[in-house]
């Protein structure tokens, strides 16, 4: 059949499941409007006052964090290269140990709105500027691009209608975000993290029934090779081993979690200390569930095509189609499960474009307003609304853009990925580094951007062999009417190799045919999940020794601008574990607090534990160095 022709047709309960979940998330925009319409200061609307708890915003962290490209991509990843991705889960752990020890304690001291607010305090404006820039563009780029692809994917395999979804779902998160706020952002993510799960559930639930039972399922991905994971190669240039997915996979989530204001923002709208690292904890579990999630629906999705692939065969065009194919394959004499594996996809949708638009608002308001501007708070709440509204168009003109021009999605996605890097070793340089400086911080952010670029976009311009990405076998031999393409086999002079999965070729074939500049075989083909750790690592290095030269070396930084031991649980627990073993040393450590507390006012959000709203809190504005 044609690759552009869906196999199936939503039916009127699909589009009834589908339509509840935009119904239910715009309605609770509404429900916040109503609740919060007395007077609101820009921090109540973009900081949610910060009066969150822990587990409402770990499930939002949890759903900003997967799109609908990871409920359509990640099961896809599984049935193309094995379950060699499951490695995520220990790179998740990884995330949130340094995110909740290293970076939380310090952004909850002071009290910040805006992320790179951190950047000025310890560097310059400067750096607050570039950070800001840097995050703008790659997440209007991102977002256009989480909106736009979920819908060609599911257009192109259901009929589902392309341009009404996204112009649904833009509108519908420019909704509740404007009426809203953090508040309905965060409640939408935690009914929209429960759907993403109940959507993968009901593919993987019936493809068990369909093949017979788990065991038949996992014995057909052992015989595929599908859950071969004990790869430890540390060769760099592999695409995914132990060592890539787990290590580097971990710097590239730490520079989500740790960096990202879509993911900061919602941990320091806590109203405790205490909820705002619990809730990194907890999301980790949320984390772990869609993962296990999405690898069982891969090792499905394989099960049930392992004799004849979808991808081969021409009844799709791309991967991100292969799961929408199964769902319609599986699930259409099921009126209404087809609307709620859409449902879920774009509930990972609305979940990310959600967190960006919001965002995006407490960037512009905090970094590019507020500093050069005398408006009142009243006047700062209305800007946020209608910076809302606008970034939400932009995303909609994103998507738009995106289906015209092929190349950008390859740019995008680029961008996204190297940028987190570079700021991510600022970050680091500032908490981690007393005597780093702005000119050392600034330098070691522009030499990390441009390696970063560098390897980026060369990677996407002379893409890795096959023989680095080891994509597995497909097989075509069980589809009625077609011939069976296998790994040797040959290759109709009529194909171009670009048309069809790599996995379905010889890796002799196509390792002959790579040919281009002398870096393409080295730089060019490093994992991309190296990509953030090098910019990271030259950021910082760089940092360091520019810092030393063109600095006082004993310089320090102020007080509360970097990491301290009174920040690291494990030192809270053990002067507890001191105190009641000796109660003389709590005398020490009350005046200690007592000096914090002066330094930083009273009202400091680290010292409260009531809830709080925008009014009742200072912020520290340390000088620069």
């Amino acid at each position: 059949m044609d690759a552009s022709s869906p196999i199936g047709f939503f039916s009127v309960w699909d589009y009834a499941v589908f339509a509840l979940m935009l119904l239910v998330s715009a309605a609770i925009g509404v429900f916040y409007a109503y609740v919060d319409h007395g007077p609101q200061s820009s921090g109540d609307f973009l900081m949610a006052g910060r009066s969150m708890t822990a587990v409402p915003v770990a499930m939002s962290l949890s759903a900003s964090f997967m799109s609908a490209i990871t409920v359509l991509s990640t099961p896809a990843e599984i049935y193309r290269f094995g379950a060699l991705y499951c490695y995520y889960g220990l790179s998740f752990v990884l995330t949130v140990l340094v995110c909740s020890e290293v970076f939380v304690p310090v952004y909850y001291r002071l009290g910040i709105t805006s992320t790179y607010e951190y950047l000025e305090m310890r560097f310059n404006r400067a750096a607050r500027l570039c950070g800001t820039a840097l995050f703008v563009l790659q997440t209007i780029l991102y977002t256009g691009i989480v909106i736009y692809v979920p819908a060609l994917a599911l257009n192109q395999v259901t009929g589902f209608d392309l341009w009404g979804a996204v112009i649904a779902t833009g509108v519908v998160c420019t909704f509740y975000c404007t009426l809203g706020g953090l508040k309905a952002v965060v409640w939408t993510d935690v009914l929209q993290v429960g759907i993403m799960v109940a959507g993968l559930l009901a593919v993987i639930l019936k493809s068990v029934v369909r093949q017979g039972g788990m065991a038949t399922i996992l014995n057909d991905a052992a015989e595929g090779g599908r859950l071969e994971i004990w790869d430890f190669d540390p060769n760099p240039l592999r695409r995914h081993t132990f060592w890539t997915i787990t290590f580097g996979g971990a710097l590239v989530y730490i520079g989500i979690y740790g960096t990202n204001q879509a993911q900061v923002q919602r941990y320091v709208s806590c109203k405790t200390l205490a909820h705002a690292k619990m809730s990194l904890y907890v999301n980790l579990i949320g984390l772990w569930v869609i993962l296990l999630c999405s690898v069982l629906a891969g090792l499905c999705l394989y099960s049930v095509y392992k004799h004849c692939d979808p991808w081969t065969s021409g009844s799709v065009s791309s991967a991100d189609q292969l799961m929408p194919y199964l769902v319609m394959d599986i699930l259409r004499e099921h009126p209404g499960l087809p609307g709620l594996f859409v449902a879920a996809a774009y509930s990972g949708t609305l979940s990310t474009v959600s967190s960006s638009i919001n965002a995006l608002a407490a960037v512009t308001v905090e970094d590019l307003v507020k500093p050069y501007s005398n408006l009142t708070e009243k006047q700062l709440s209305r800007l946020s609304k209608a910076l809302s509204l606008v970034y939400g168009a932009l995303c909609i003109g994103m998507a738009g853009l995106a289906s015209i021009v092929d190349s950008l999605l390859q740019v995008a996605a680029s961008i996204f990925g190297v940028v987190g890097g570079p700021l991510l070793g600022l970050f680091m340089l500032g908490i981690l580094c007393p005597f780093a400086n702005a000119t050392g911080g600034l330098a070691g952010l522009f030499c990390g951007l441009v390696l970063s670029l560098w390897v980026g976009i060369g990677a996407q311009l002379y893409p890795p062999m096959p023989s680095l990405s080891r994509p597995l076998a497909l097989a075509t031999y069980g589809c009625n009417g077609t011939v069976g393409i296998l790994l040797n086999s040959t290759i109709s002079a009529s194909v171009s190799a670009s048309s069809l999965p790599l996995g379905n070729f010889s890796s002799d074939l196509l390792n002959a045919n790579h040919s281009g500049p002398a870096l393409v075989d080295s730089w060019y083909s490093v994992s991309y999940l190296y990509f953030s750790p090098i910019g990271t690592l030259t950021a910082l290095a760089v940092g360091v020794i520019v810092s030393l030269l063109a600095g006082n070396r004993k310089c320090k930084s102020s007080a509360g601008l970097t990491l301290c031991k009174e920040d690291l649980t494990l030192y809270c627990l053990l002067r507890i574990l001191k105190e009641k073993v000796t109660p003389s040393a709590g005398k020490l450590d009350l005046s200690r607090e007592s000096e914090v507390k002066e330094k930083f006012g009273q009202h400091n959000p680290a010292f409260c534990t009531v809830e709080l709203s925008t009014t009742s809190y200072g912020k520290t504005q340390g000088p620069s160095t």
